[in-house]
């Protein structure tokens, strides 16, 4: 056996696992809204993604010769990889679509915000408990 391709593909999957763990981490800092940590996530990731779209991992896969009882083990080991990469996969998404939420909500708040908006006026009550009339607001006559 080509330990050295064992040893690639046994690197590959456990940096797919540490990036299961990491997207996890991930997801706890933004429901936490935890920019900190996410951020300092950031750079792990990077490298991780890194490894596992490097030109030697491919070169390595490419190498496989399936009708040998060695490249079984080898094909074996990378089916493992990609079903961690997919479940990764998944979990960034669901990262992805948890900001884009909250991103959302932000904007939405913000634009309530700056602009007002003549239904939500706020009613004023004189000393009689009366309602003032807005000096703002236009009566539908005036409008």
């Amino acid at each position: 056996m080509d330990i050295k391709k064992i040893e690639d593909l046994t690197q590959a999957l456990n940096q797919a696992s540490s990036l299961k763990l990491l997207l996890e981490e991930e997801f706890e800092a933004l429901k936490s809204q935890n920019l900190v940590a996410f951020e300092s996530l950031q750079p792990q990731k990077v490298e991780i993604l890194s490894f596992l779209a490097s030109d030697r991992l491919a070169n390595r896969v490419k190498t496989f010769n399936s009708n040998s009882a060695e490249s079984s083990a080898h094909i074996a080991i990378w089916d493992d990889v990609m079903t961690m990469v997919e479940t990764c996969r998944d979990l960034h998404r669901r990262n992805e679509i948890f900001m884009l939420r909250k991103l959302e909500s932000i904007r939405g708040a913000l634009q309530t915000i700056q602009s007002p908006d003549p239904l939500n006026t706020v009613e004023v009550y004189d000393r009689l408990g009366k309602v003032k009339p807005n000096r703002n607001s236009k009566h539908m006559g005036q409008a």
